[in-house]
């Protein structure tokens, strides 16, 4: 906190506490979304990380030596993996976001070691206050409800008082910016590399039919079900963001589709859920209950949606069958201890 205090942003953060408006700090220093906007293409391919003002935000120091340690780390103790991750939940991202045009070369080197560790952290920024959700209502959104829904676009503020719209904007743009990297990541040898791909490109920005069907092209020939949810679950989520009536019948038909895996049937019924308000169906329910097997949803626990949906009493399919076709159940005792394990 002591670091925070000295650091530059501190006085933008400290005016609109005053009452100032925040459009008045808009395209300046402190924008990180100008200022992703305006890292040269040369920097980011040549790892060129002094032309970026880190110092301009907070803990932007932590961000870039962690940045360059994964980018030159010779084992993944010492290569910084995890900063950017641990950043963001602890709801600091403006830094963060500076990270992801780099994490993404990284992750898109299919000869660098630590590409899996670059490609995980590299959408955490693009998603606002995602650990523990798992409702309807917020699941697919990039932002969970907060006390500050009409404040700065819906998003509140992050712990350090930086607008959190801001840093989600940023980090949107970003991996919008770079889809032509992620996609291919789609088609990559290993399972968890296209799974975190999928995961990605989810919050891209714009783009929107270029991604769902590239989703629908791998979903097409992908062997893995674990992955085909994946791809379900990215595609209700961008679909989420931009709405397309077509995606979501196809995405109901998906669950209702007996020759489907189980593992896409679940992630197509979570998906439709969050698509639509309709009521849940009988044949809904009727699917869930008789597909979501403890070995199943210990097995979705790889899909980022489900790994930060759970909790440490339940899985997060549990969680989200829980919030979503049982609202009235309670959460079980002691739900946020860090020690349980997951059931």
């Amino acid at each position: 906190m002591d670091a925070w205090r000295s650091d530059p942003t501190l006085a933008m953060c400290a005016a609109l506490v005053d009452g100032a408006e925040l459009s008045s700090f808009v395209g300046g220093p402190f924008d990180v979304r100008a200022v992703v906007a305006g890292i040269r293409p040369e920097a980011k391919a040549g790892f060129l990380l002094d032309e970026v003002p880190w110092e301009h935000f907070p803990q932007g120091h932590r961000v870039k030596e962690a940045v360059h340690l994964l980018h030159t780390g010779g084992s993944p103790a010492g290569t910084g993996a995890g900063v950017v991750g641990g950043m963001c939940a602890n709801d600091m991202r403006a830094a963060a976001v500076l990270a992801v045009p780099f994490l993404i070369r990284i992750a898109a080197d299919t000869r660098h070691p630590h590409r899996a560790n670059a490609l995980a952290e590299a959408s955490a920024p693009a998603r606002a206050r995602y650990f523990g959700i798992a409702s309807r209502d917020e699941l697919l959104l990039h932002r969970a409800n907060t006390p500050y829904d009409d404040h700065y676009d819906n998003y509140g503020v992050e712990v350090t008082g930086y607008p959190a719209g801001w840093s989600v904007a940023a980090a949107r743009t970003a991996i919008t910016a770079d889809t032509a990297l992620l996609q291919p990541l789609l088609d990559d040898p290993e399972p968890a590399i296209r799974i975190d791909a999928a995961y990605a490109l989810a919050t891209a920005a714009d783009h929107e039919h270029a991604v769902r069907a590239a989703f629908r092209t791998r979903l097409a020939v992908e062997p893995d079900p674990v992955v085909r949810a994946a791809l379900v679950l990215a595609t209700a989520e961008t679909t989420r963001a931009h709405p397309h009536p077509p995606t979501s019948t196809w995405i109901r038909e998906q669950w209702q589709d007996r020759t489907q895996a189980p593992e896409v049937r679940l992630a197509a019924a979570i998906g439709w859920l969050c698509l639509t308000d309709q009521p849940a169906p009988d044949d809904l329910h009727a699917t869930v209950d008789h597909l979501a097997t403890d070995e199943r949803a210990h097995a979705m626990e790889a899909l980022p949606w489900m790994a930060f949906a759970g909790g440490s009493r339940e899985t997060g399919l549990r969680r989200c069958i829980r919030k979503m076709l049982h609202p009235k159940q309670p959460d079980p005792a002691d739900c946020d201890d860090p020690w349980c394990p997951r059931h």
